[in-house]
């Protein structure tokens, strides 16, 4: 049995599926409940719902429907949520009769490496002229996210932007020339400069073009709040307002922005929690 199914089994055994005289019936998939984990919430309903909602995290998080009695719902545990019992809600309406449920999260804690980097060190003490430009991409960014799609852009399984295996951890605490900063909030693919990059799933581009800190850089929004970040681009083959389809490319690997070397970086956004991004894969893979 793998992992996220034991889990699924698991959660089903200590009752955290929840049910109500009206029936929401709540089950979990999930690699692991931790810091930057990702969550998929299958809530299967007695009768069809005419709405259903959503809350986890103290954030709305968008269901959307798989069929007339059963919905879905991605849910982020953003890498610095503490540990202990989340409670997340369900209120559904069938014919403006309001059904509910509510089943609780136990987030275990996880351990994050640190890293120690050596970079340019304009890219840890930025230079007074760049600040500005630093401080505008920073908002932007942070703005791109609370702008999803409001419908489901993307299809059931993630797939990997480039060849390999990851070789920087998701969470790390991350050390650049003997400083501090944030912690790693992606996960890093070390390719060569040139290979082809993929989107991930499919979506509509958000933002193409050279930030500071992240070079090169793609996001993808790929709906009701999830979204991709590629970063350190050498080349970007793909515009701000177009579509793009899982598989398709949308740039090629580099070394633009702060980094030791050519790799990618590929981030996840979920309702604005940090997730790491093989916990998707892990979860919404092309057979699941």
């Amino acid at each position: 049995m793998g992992r996220a199914l034991a889990l699924t089994v698991a959660a089903l055994l200590a009752g955290a599926s929840a049910y109500t005289a009206d029936a929401i019936r709540v089950t979990t998939h999930a690699r692991a409940i931790e810091p930057g984990e990702m969550v998929e919430l299958t809530a299967i309903t007695a009768e069809p719902l005419d709405t259903l909602h959503v809350r986890a995290f103290d954030r709305d998080v968008a269901a959307y429907r798989i069929d007339a009695l059963t919905w879905q719902a991605l849910v982020g545990i953003d890498l610095a949520t503490k540990v202990g019992s989340y409670a997340v809600s369900f209120e559904g309406l069938s014919s403006g009769r309001s059904v509910t449920a509510t089943t609780t999260l136990q987030v275990r804690p996880h351990a994050f490496t640190t890293r120690v980097l050596r970079v340019d060190d304009a890219y840890v003490n930025p230079p007074p002229p760049v600040i500005d430009r630093i401080t505008r991409e920073a908002a932007e960014i942070a703005r791109l996210w609370t702008m999803s799609a409001p419908e489901r852009l993307w299809t059931d399984g993630f797939v990997r932007p480039v060849p390999g295996r990851a070789n920087s951890a998701f969470g790390s605490r991350s050390v650049f020339n003997g400083q501090p900063r944030q912690p790693h909030g992606g996960a890093d693919f070390l390719s060569p400069a040139g290979t082809p990059i993929l989107a991930p799933n499919s979506g509509r581009i958000v933002l193409a073009r050279d930030l500071y800190f992240t070079g090169n850089t793609v996001i993808i929004d790929h709906g009701l709040g999830i979204f991709s970040l590629l970063a350190h681009l050498s080349v970007i083959d793909v515009r701000e307002g177009m579509t793009i389809q899982r598989g398709e490319k949308v740039g090629e690997v580099g070394a633009t922005g702060r980094v030791t070397g050519p790799h990618l970086h590929w981030a996840i956004r979920m309702n604005d929690a940090r997730v790491d991004p093989l916990s998707v894969l892990a979860t919404l893979d092309s057979s699941h």
